[in-house]
């Protein structure tokens, strides 16, 4: 069996963990729900979309994907990306020997680029003569931000697509489910036109240990202890799905390399070996040895943006006390969750989650990557009064000789302007 890192896996795939999502996104459809998966990359959202879109058809339901990056760049006009969207609805639903299209679009002449889209969906879509319902899977919504047009009206479509169930049964055939890294406010902010806000958030968590089996099934050929060395590889990656597959896929790939093609680990020994495998392999010289991408796109996501870096690396550093031991062997309070636009954004780096009310880092390998020392130094390469600010707080913010004054306090101000600072600046 071969595990595979990165990309959307095949639904069915050996190597698929259902999850309680799975479950709750293919019911929630099914009642009737808009529902949206936003997410860190890396977690699952893809192969969560192809499973439930390929379960829903079996039941003989229609499912169209639409993936954003397609559809469009930031020279896009609108115009061109809501045809896009009817080209794809109708070559994906097969419509092509109902009816010709290029006239169909013609006669839409003088109708706005989303009217002409909601026109496609009442007369041909939703077809009286037919009774059939139709599920659109949109992927990668988070592309939606590079238009050079608002997209507030698509999503004001939508949510008139649920609100017309009351007056028009034959919207009640029609569902969505949205998928990206993203978060509502990100996406619209004018509450009266969101359908977020009359939807269905399916969470989407990490592995557990209860639903690996699957992945059991390639460990049990190559190791012994399998469930054991299951164990150890969940408590190195809290159940990151990308994560959990490389080092299982990297247990295949050692006892591939033995001559009995298999590894046997003395009992109680497993821990102590995964983690060696996991500092080697992932830990140690992680920039370099990073393939296929995936830490370097936490870093990436959370330092691209050099106005709002500072302000995600001071949240990510109260998380990271907080689950330290400070002075006099006591930790730092948790940082409470206050769905902050700040928040939100270092929620999608996937760096942190979300538990019982605060953040806490989303696992071990992340909090050795992106330690103290790793913060500390994001932090000296943004400010350029590094060292006299690292001075005065090793001093207990009581060092007044470490004060800026005069003209390098102005400059220091200047540099702050528009910035989105860390709680400490």
């Amino acid at each position: 069996m071969k595990y595979q890192v990165g990309g959307s896996l095949p639904s069915d795939d050996p190597s698929y963990v259902i999850r309680q999502t799975d479950e709750q996104l293919y019911a929630s459809l099914k009642a009737g729900d808009f529902c949206y998966v936003f997410n860190a990359r890396q977690m699952g959202k893809s192969s969560l979309l192809h499973r439930t879109s390929n379960h829903l058809k079996k039941e003989g339901h229609s499912c169209v994907y639409l993936d954003v990056t397609r559809l469009g760049s930031e020279d896009t006009t609108s115009e061109q990306w809501y045809k896009g969207i009817v080209i794809s609805l109708f070559y994906d639903l097969n419509l092509a020997e109902n009816f010709n299209f290029k006239c169909w679009w013609e006669m839409q002449a003088g109708l706005s680029p989303v009217q002409k889209l909601n026109q496609f969906v009442e007369e041909i879509l939703l077809d009286p003569a037919q009774n059939q319902r139709f599920f659109i899977f949109i992927d990668e919504i988070d592309s939606l931000l590079s238009l050079s047009f608002a997209v507030s009206d698509f999503f004001a479509w939508i949510r008139h697509c649920y609100n017309q169930r009351s007056h028009d049964p034959k919207f009640q055939r029609l569902g969505f489910a949205l998928f990206g890294v993203a978060s509502p406010s990100d996406l619209i902010t004018d509450k009266r036109r969101t359908p977020f806000n009359i939807g269905a958030a399916i969470e989407l968590s990490g592995f557990q240990l209860q639903e690996t089996t699957p992945l059991l099934k390639g460990l049990e050929k190559v190791v012994s202890q399998p469930q054991v060395v299951l164990q150890k590889i969940l408590d190195w990656t809290g159940g990151q799905p990308f994560l959990t597959q490389k080092l299982c896929q990297l247990v295949v790939q050692i006892a591939w390399e033995t001559p009995n093609k298999k590894i046997d680990l003395p009992p109680a020994t497993e821990g102590y070996w995964i983690e060696q495998l996991v500092k080697k392999q992932i830990i140690q010289h992680w920039q370099s040895q990073d393939e296929p991408e995936h830490l370097r796109t936490i870093r990436d996501r959370l330092l691209y943006d050099e106005q709002r870096a500072g302000r995600l690396l001071g949240l990510y550093q109260q998380v990271l006390e907080a689950e330290t031991a400070g002075t006099e062997g006591q930790a730092n309070p948790p940082l409470a969750i206050d769905d902050s636009r700040e928040q939100a954004e270092l929620l999608l780096s996937g760096l942190v989650e979300k538990h019982k009310g605060y953040l806490k880092i989303k696992n071990l390998i992340y909090r050795q990557v992106f330690n103290d020392q790793w913060v500390i130094r994001q932090l000296d390469n943004l400010r350029p009064y590094s060292q006299i600010f690292n001075a005065w707080v090793a001093s207990g913010y009581k060092d007044e000789s470490r004060l800026l004054r005069g003209e390098a306090l102005k400059d220091a101000q200047n540099w702050a302007l528009g910035k989105s600072l860390s709680f400490r600046w």
